[in-house]
């Protein structure tokens, strides 16, 4: 059993990623500034703000650290970024850690969204390399998984918006977003399964990186 701690699981993708853990009889520790729906003797929520340093729990001897809390265009650098290194800083780098996953975006390798948001993930990602480095001495590994689209609360302005959602879905050649749920298949591998990969970032886009549009002479 590994003691697992995991920002931001109210809702959507943090959620998804503690019931992941949970099915597998992991203990599950949540920190989010919501209450939490999960129900489980194995899950533990602390309702605090991830930027509340004086005021986190105490945690000792985590084995798995999951940074998915995260907002976008509300004190994006703040949550996404600067509370991040704090919650790994305290949490995170130990003896006992065996993996580090921060949740990133998309946006950090196309710049795309609002300016800070991807500017915040951008600096999740230089993160990782860092704490990738600093924790391999415990055969520890860190990554980053960057989502694209996900079906999630925070995404609903443009999912229920059918023009916009048509644009969205011209972008992506999979012509789908992804669940939470798949995602969080994407977390337990990259935390449970894998042991090799560290310091890289695992990018989940429905293949909207790849989308381009070739121009040439007829």
């Amino acid at each position: 059993m590994m003691k697992v701690l995991i920002t931001g699981t109210s809702q959507g993708i943090g959620k998804a990623i503690a019931e992941r853990f949970l099915k597998e009889n992991h203990e599950v520790i949540g920190i989010d500034r919501q209450v939490s729906a999960i129900r489980s003797e194995n899950y533990t929520h602390n309702q605090c703000d991830v930027r509340d340093y004086e005021n986190l729990p105490d945690i000792r001897d985590v084995n798995i650290l999951i940074n998915n809390a995260g907002t976008q265009n509300e004190n994006d650098i703040d949550i996404n970024l600067k509370a991040l290194i704090h919650i790994t800083e305290k949490y995170g780098i130990q003896d006992k850690i065996h993996s580090v996953l921060n949740i990133g975006s998309a946006s950090a390798h196309t710049g795309a969204e609002f300016p800070e948001y991807c500017a915040s993930k951008g600096g999740v990602l230089a993160y990782t390399k860092n704490v990738a480095m600093r924790i391999a001495k415990y055969g520890a590994v860190c990554n980053s998984l960057d989502p694209g689209g996900v079906l999630t609360p925070l995404n609903e302005c443009v999912m229920n918006d059918p023009e916009l959602w048509g644009q969205i879905m011209d972008e992506t050649p999979l012509k789908r977003w992804a669940t939470p749920e798949e995602i969080a298949e994407w977390a337990y591998f990259l935390t449970m399964v894998n042991s090799f990969c560290t310091g890289q970032s695992i990018l989940v886009d429905g293949g909207e990186a790849i989308n381009y549009h070739f121009v040439w002479k007829e």
